[in-house]
């Protein structure tokens, strides 16, 4: 009674024995509660004064229970004091010693003890004032020293002294203090990736991916043996299965007939069993894996989670007493200030809790990607064939990419599965207090919502399924075209190549408009919900009886108690949806496929040989037997026909075949070269050192023998220059010295060369044997095995291994060999009748090269002075006079580009100039342009537009004037106050109630379904413009741009443009009209609070620009970081073989790992930014919910309760809706980057037109006359010539060869007459018509030519071959049958429908480079440039080529780049070129004998006789 007293007056005040009991224990209690961990680690560290500060610590407890002890605390105030100063001692020295920045028990306990002083602070005071003395001085006195004590130490606790998180106090902490140094260096000057801090050990991809791999392991292998377990139990069920139905079928039937259609029946069931078992794969481990790694984290974002939840549901019970207080008018003011200040601590609270839930949470999903990413390459590299072939590279990216970035979506909100339920149970739980069992009206209609939301999720789902599958088409044929970029510009294929994309994109785009057309179906459903349910609610509980009459407090407390339930019930069916079971298939596929087998290849010491193979068959995949023996330093050649498989036994050896049978022993470490050179994106030193040490005197030495010393001084930065992905600018025979200088400089014990020298020029070939691989070379002691098809070089090796139909059929030495009649010799007799001859005569003198050739050997020779009789007899031997082919030298001594053709850089300063070949990734800075959102809505359509503001306009207001009508209705409880509710108006009020809210669902349907045909338009609108322009582009534009670049345009921009834009712009829009909604409707209520909206707004609009202009740098750092993930990702996988082969693997995944870190260092900070704007709008928004609660306190006399209650409850949904605008704008700034980052390349310059309005004559060139005058070429504006000034005439059908030193223009010349480089000055006639006044389509379907890397694309092998589908089949064959595939394809299952595998892998390169040519005979030019295409094929293929190009292209004018001077040598005329000029251009016999440039050359290859000079 006497505490009641003390309540029930206009200045109410605390009872005294509340405050010297209760308020006293608050903050103590909360110490001992937590001193416990305290002491613990006081216990753990044995030092000195350990044991004196835990005494006193167990003193100060000790005196803490007397205190107690004591029932008045008047006389022991003293004893108080020094208690807490004795314990700010002890925490102080605890703190100090642990390392740890500060305390949150230290912070809170003071805190507790300020506010609970507070009361005994105003009662003294008061007193004092009542009284108008003081009763008690020294008592006063010390009290209020004590407080200002206490409040310093509150002050003390909350400041730090370190920044970043790790040391940030604990007050920073929790309101995310520590970032603002961040946000005011980001709004000052944008963010670079210099900015951002390092991160904490924790979140390093290392330490993350180790913890991933433990769990991963354990958890996989249980998942195998169910898998184990499962398939067995299935074949034994399916065994059961086939004896029972055998056996039944056998009584019934015992015709010989039946029995033997059974077996053919259990026959087939076998197949389609074994075909299942294949697609299983060790399943449901992954979201385990990813539990078990992270569930601290997990554990405690739950724990926040809680919190939240519950202190939701403290406001609606606070808004009702507040309701309840505004009607009645008796009750004592400082009521309302209680409940006010109240709504304010609890708003605060939940937002403290909820941010650090998001904290938590957002940080697991970054880490849960982190795991994936990292995960997925070290899957990557030891990945077996088989598995590997199941996806093509872009799949794998895509696992990396977009499955990775899903996972980290869901795991953000994956608490909402538990969190949801349960605020549905408890809004139901309150709302049943409320309203009564009307309740289950308001909820049956939302159980309806369910299973509808469900079905469209499910919908849903299978149109994402469909999507990812044409996306994936659509990247890989993107891919392709972009690798083989140049073959089709130079076949002018590109419409065809656009034509397939747009087709894909349009199928792509109908599922995406089905799929918007569901999502406006459920965001329709959605949106009635709330007012269906409340409508439901309502109508029934005044329906059920004429006494229950709808008041404020049940109106708007059930009103905000719908609002909380309107999120769970939004969200669970959308989680549902997101945890897709796509991306966890595909990444358990991927993860849970078999590795390669680390045992194939043994390294067993006890063996004598280097590299044994016994009794060893292989297969690519699963499915004669091969033993060899070879000893440590012998130098071992691998020969054989195309397809013999060479390289299959290298690839054996490297262990990456299957072992079927027998077993393989390598001694010592290996080192491979590939017959196509891997080169990385890094310097060119990088690629040689393949992450060894530098050591200068060794690297020279490697650059000398592998001749790319010439190369380095014409290269711009030497060897600092950087190489382009793929080796884009590196020429094919510099990428393979490359390569095989960085098999040389690791040192290794066993070379695995897969013929390294057919890339390169003769007598660069010739130097590299002589230098490094033969007899004498850098590489003399080592074991080496050479697959070649270079015979000259047969005679120096020590032993030759003959592989025929991949058996190995002899091995031997050259000579012994030479003598067995073997097959090697088979080879020998078959090319016997292929010799050349070349008589020149004078005075009775004979010289005749007689070059008799066989597959392994060329033999020279030299006969002079001979009688007439021989003559004519050789001559009949040695009829055909050509073919002089791979004559690869080794007569003269080499010399290798003579100094006079490299002309010394002039100035150090140009060198930098040309240097960096990669440009670094253009970042926009600042804020995005304007025009970028004003182009989105033009590309959308500036009607729909319209259309959609409008539409959503009036939704926002019908929904306003629903909740204004409830509070009028609400007002009838005070007008009818003991009447009786008149029928009429009780429908009339729930009719209205239910048509604005059925109006609303209405209008959010039409706009979403607006929006989504807008948004559908402007993704093809920008994606065609993307291609279109991507297709024009020069060719210079691919040389200078990583790939990945252009494809992250294809793939992870247009993906926003489809997918996050319209979602973006959709809830921006929302956002912003509920919030202009809001603050209308509190305006509307209370007039005062339109004084506070500019203050309010000031703050807001100050705390977004700031987060902004943060935010929207550290999402570009991202995506700028991310690039580099994806194409190292893709460089590996297509490296594969020689990171294994090396045993770079570590390095390789420490690589990745700095990569993704630094990746992460941008990602981190933008997940805190999040944070630290969602707390300081959460502050705003709490403001907002205390001033409107504040001024309805005040001014509570003039206002019904109607209106109270509709503000408040509007206000404290605002705080969600403010957070959400402010994300929403930034969200929809970041994403429209992907607009500014698409139309970046839509504006990039273009080649010439296609297509122009002066069309050369339909069957031009019809001669094919050439004409070059004055011709000057530059690569790039700002770059020295390439070609100076070039003029010469050439006839027509003359066969004209192009020779030079590398570097000295062949490829510029053929570029030229494409025009793939435009003329500098000068001209280009063919038939006297300027090609540079015609279309390039015009120009380039009239010339053909046979490039020199075959490139093929995925698709059939009649695409490949004739794209625009201009031919019949018959003329498809026959070009087959000239380029000696008719019998090849003929065997294939499919024929002209074989699916070529991406890049032609399924094919082998000679079989590439024969398709080359069958398409350069089914375009019948009369034009033919051949860019010396022989280099990779054997001798036999070689021959066929030439004879093919000899007979069909009799008619036509052929140019020939040749590396090889033999293939040109019965050419009508020779050019010779020099440092881009024509230095000399004759027929081949008038250049030897002038002895100038050619003769040199001839010499070097040795076409040569000492005494030509006697001609």
């Amino acid at each position: 009674l006497e505490n009641a007293s003390y309540l029930n007056r206009e200045d109410p005040d605390l009872p005294v024995c509340v405050v010297q009991t209760v308020l006293v224990w608050i903050p103590l209690g909360f110490l001992w509660l937590c001193a416990p961990q305290h002491l613990l680690v006081l216990c753990k560290r044995s030092q000195v004064n350990t044991k004196h500060l835990s005494k006193l610590y167990l003193c100060k407890q000790v005196m803490y229970k007397e205190r107690h002890s004591v029932p008045d605390w008047k006389d022991d105030v003293f004893l108080c004091l020094l208690c807490q100063i004795l314990l700010l001692l002890c925490q102080e020295g605890l703190r100090r010693r642990k390392g740890s920045v500060d305390s949150a028990t230290l912070f809170l306990f003071w805190l507790l003890l300020v506010l609970c002083d507070v009361f005994p602070f105003q009662s003294l005071l008061r007193k004092a004032l009542r009284l108008g003395e003081i009763s008690d001085v020294p008592r006063f006195c010390l009290f209020y020293i004590s407080f200002g004590l206490e409040l310093i130490a509150l002050i003390l606790s909350a400041v730090a002294d370190i920044s970043p998180e790790t040391g940030a106090a604990f007050l920073s902490r929790i309101t995310f203090n520590w970032f603002n140094s961040m946000v005011v260096k980001g709004y000052k000057q944008p963010l670079v990736q210099e900015d951002m801090w390092e991160l904490s050990e924790a979140d390093s991809t290392a330490d993350i991916n180790q913890r991933f791999q433990y769990f991963m392991q354990s958890e996989l292998g249980a998942a195998r043996i169910r898998l184990q377990k499962k398939l067995k139990k299935k074949r034994e069920e399916n065994r059961d299965k086939a004896q029972e139905e055998a056996f039944q079928n056998g009584l019934s039937n015992s015709l010989a007939k039946g029995v033997s259609q059974d077996v053919l029946m259990v026959r087939k069931k076998k197949k389609k069993d074994k075909k299942k078992e294949k697609d299983e794969h060790p399943n449901s481990w992954l979201i385990y894996t990813i539990y078990k790694t992270f569930k601290w984290i997990l554990i405690e974002s739950a724990f926040f989670k809680l919190l939240q939840d519950l202190l939701a549901f403290a406001s609606p019970q606070l808004l009702k007493l507040m309701i309840s207080f505004t009607q009645d008018k008796s009750r004592f003011v400082w009521e309302g200030y209680v409940y006010a200040v109240l709504l304010l601590v609890v708003a605060i609270l939940q937002s403290l809790f909820l941010q650090q839930y998001f904290q938590r949470c957002f940080v697991l999903g970054m880490k849960v990607r982190t795991a994936i990413i990292a995960a997925v390459y070290k899957k990557a590299l030891k990945v077996s064939n088989d598995t590997r072939k199941e996806s093509t590279v872009g799949e794998t990216v895509n696992l990396m990419s977009a499955d990775a970035q899903r996972f980290n979506d869901v795991t953000n909100f994956i608490h909402l599965l538990w969190s949801c339920p349960l605020q549905i149970m408890l809004s139901i739980v309150f709302l049943w207090i409320e309203l009564g069992p009307s309740v289950l009206a308001g909820l049956a209609v939302m159980v309806l919502m369910v299973p509808i939301n469900g079905l469209l999720a499910t919908k849903a789902r299978k149109f994402q399924v469909k999507n990812m599958k044409f996306k994936d088409k659509r990247l890989k044929i993107m891919n392709e075209i972009l690798n083989g970029i140049k073959i089709l510009k130079l076949y002018a294929w590109e419409p065809s190549f656009q034509a397939q994309v747009e087709g894909i994109r349009g199928q792509e785009l109908k599922v995406m408009r089905k799929f918007a057309y569901l999502s406006s179906v459920s965001t329709f459903i959605f949106s009635c919900a709330p007012a269906l349910v409340s409508l439901a609610s309502f109508a029934v509980f005044v329906g059920v009886s004429p006494s229950n009459i709808l008041t404020a407090e049940k109106a708007f407390t059930s009103i905000s108690l719908f609002n909380i339930l309107r999120f769970p019930l939004a969200m669970l069916p959308m989680l549902i949806a997101a945890i897709t079971a796509v991306s966890k298939k595909r990444l358990e596929k991927f993860l849970g496929g078999e590795d390669l087998e680390s045992d194939v290849v043994r390294h067993d010491p006890s063996f004598n040989t280097a590299v044994s193979v016994r009794d060893g068959s292989f297969a690519w995949e699963r499915d004669a037997d091969v033993s060899l023996d070879i000893n440590p330093g012998r130098l071992v050649a691998v020969v054989g026909a195309v397809g013999s498989g060479k390289s299959s036994l290298m690839s054996a050896l490297l262990g990456e075949m299957y072992n079927t049978n027998g077993f393989i022993n390598i001694q010592g470490s290996l080192a491979f070269v590939p017959q196509q050179a891997w080169i990385q994106n890094a310097t060119l030193r990088d690629n040689i050192l393949f992450g060894s040490s530098h050591e200068e005197r060794r690297f020279q030495e490697v650059i000398q023998a592998c001749a790319l010393a010439p190369d380095l001084e014409l290269l711009p930065g030497g060897d600092l220059t950087e190489i382009g992905e793929k080796g884009i600018n590196l020429s094919g025979g510099q990428k393979q010295r490359v390569s095989l200088a960085r098999a040389v400089y690791s040192q290794s014990d066993i070379y695995l060369l897969d013929d390294p020298l057919s890339a390169v020029d003769s007598h660069v070939g010739k130097h590299l044997f002589d230098k490094v691989i033969g007899p004498n070379g850098i590489l003399k002691d080592k074991t080496r095995i050479l697959v070649t098809h270079g015979m000259s070089f047969l005679p120096y090796v020590d032993e030759i291994v003959v592989l025929v139909d991949g058996v190995v059929s002899e091995v031997g030495s050259y000579k012994s060999l030479r003598a067995s009649r073997g097959a090697f010799s088979e080879f020998l007799d078959t090319y016997a009748k292929e010799q050349s001859n070349r008589t020149y005569s004078e005075s009775g003198n004979y010289i005749i090269f007689l070059v008799i050739k066989f597959p392994h050997i060329v033999f020279l020779v030299y006969m002079h002075n001979i009688q007439e009789q021989y003559f004519n007899l050789s001559l009949s031997i040695f009829s055909s006079c050509f073919l002089m082919w791979s004559f690869l030298s080794f007569f003269s001594s080499v010399r290798l580009r003579r100094n006079d053709s490299i002309r010394k850089p002039e100035h150090v300063s140009d060198l930098k100039k040309g240097q960096r070949l990669i440009e670094k990734e253009t970042m926009e800075t600042g804020q995005v342009k304007f025009s970028m959102y004003i182009q989105y809505l033009r590309a959308m359509g500036w009607g729909y537009t319209v259309m959609v503001f409008l539409v959503y306009f009036i939704q926002n207001i019908a929904f306003i004037g629903q909740n204004l009508w409830l509070s009028n209705w609400t007002n009838d409880a005070v007008d009818y106050y003991n009447m009786t509710y008149p029928n009429w108006k009780r429908d009339t009020r729930v009719g209205v109630f239910g048509a604005l809210g059925v109006a609303q669902g209405l209008f959010v349907f039409l706009g979403t379904l607006l929006l989504a045909n807008a948004s559908v338009n402007a993704s093809r609108i920008l994606h065609s413009k993307l291609i279109n322009n991507i297709l024009r582009v020069p060719m210079v534009f691919f040389d200078t741009t990583p790939i990945g670049r252009v494809v992250n345009r294809f793939a992870k921009d247009i993906f926003t443009v489809d997918e996050a834009i319209p979602q973006s712009f959709r809830s921006w829009l929302l956002c912003l009209l509920g919030v202009l909604g809001t603050l209308f409707v509190i305006c509307l209520a209370t007039p005062f609070f339109t004084i506070l909206i500019l203050p309010l707004a000031l703050v807001y609009y100050f705390v977004q620009r700031f987060y902004v202009a943060t935010s929207r740098q550290l999402r570009r750092l991202d995506s700028v970081s991310r690039s580099p993930i994806y194409s190292h990702f893709s460089e590996t996988v297509l490296g594969l073989s020689v990171i294994r082969a090396y045993g770079h693997q570590e390095r390789f995944l420490k690589h990745n790992e700095i990569i993704i870190d630094k990746n992460l260092k941008s990602v981190y900070p933008w997940i805190v930014s999040n944070r630290w704007l969602a707390i300081r709008l959460e502050f705003l928004g709490n403001l907002v919910v205390f001033f409107s609660a504040l001024f309805a306190v005040i001014s509570r006399d003039s206002l019904d309760s109607g209106l109270v209650g509709l503000s408040i409850s509007y206000s404290l949904n605002v705080t969600q809706t403010l957070n959400w605008l402010v994300r929403m704008t930034s969200e929809l700034e970041t994403n429209i980057v992907a607009v500014e980052r698409v139309s970046e390349y839509t504006k990039l310059e273009n080649e010439a037109k296609w297509i122009t309005d002066t069309r050369p004559p339909e069957k031009w060139p019809e001669a094919g006359r050439l004409h070059f005058d004055n011709y000057k070429v530059r690569y790039r504006p700002g770059l020295d010539l390439v070609l100076h000034g070039i003029t010469c005439d050439i006839k027509s059908t003359e066969k004209i060869g192009i020779v030079g030193r590398t570097g000295a223009g062949k490829s510029s010349l053929t570029n030229c007459l494409f025009r793939i480089i435009e003329a500098a000055e000068g001209r280009i006639l063919i038939d006297d018509v300027d090609v540079s006044t015609i279309g390039l389509h015009d120009l380039r379907n009239r010339l053909t030519i046979i490039p020199q890397d075959p490139v093929l694309f995925s698709g059939t092998l009649r695409m490949n071959l004739d794209p625009f589908n201009k031919f019949s089949d018959e003329e498809i064959w026959r070009v087959l049958d000239l380029s000696y595939l008719k019998d090849y394809v003929a065997g294939l299952q499919e024929g002209l429908q074989h699916e070529v595998a991406e890049g032609g892998e399924n094919l082998s390169v000679g079989q590439r480079q024969l398709l080359c040519l069958a398409r350069a005979l089914l375009r019948k030019s009369r034009i033919l440039i051949l860019d010396e295409a022989t280099a990779a094929v054997d001798l036999e293929t070689d021959n066929l080529i030439q004879k093919t190009i000899r007979n069909e292209f009799s008619h036509c004018t052929v140019l020939t780049i040749a590396h090889r001077l033999h293939s040109i040598m019965d050419s009508s005329r020779v050019m010779v070129l020099n440092a881009g000029k024509i230095v000399e251009f004759d027929s081949p016999t008038n250049l030897l004998e002038k002895q100038g440039h050619f003769y040199a050359m001839a010499k070097d290859a040795g076409i040569t006789v000492p005494d030509i000079t006697a001609l």
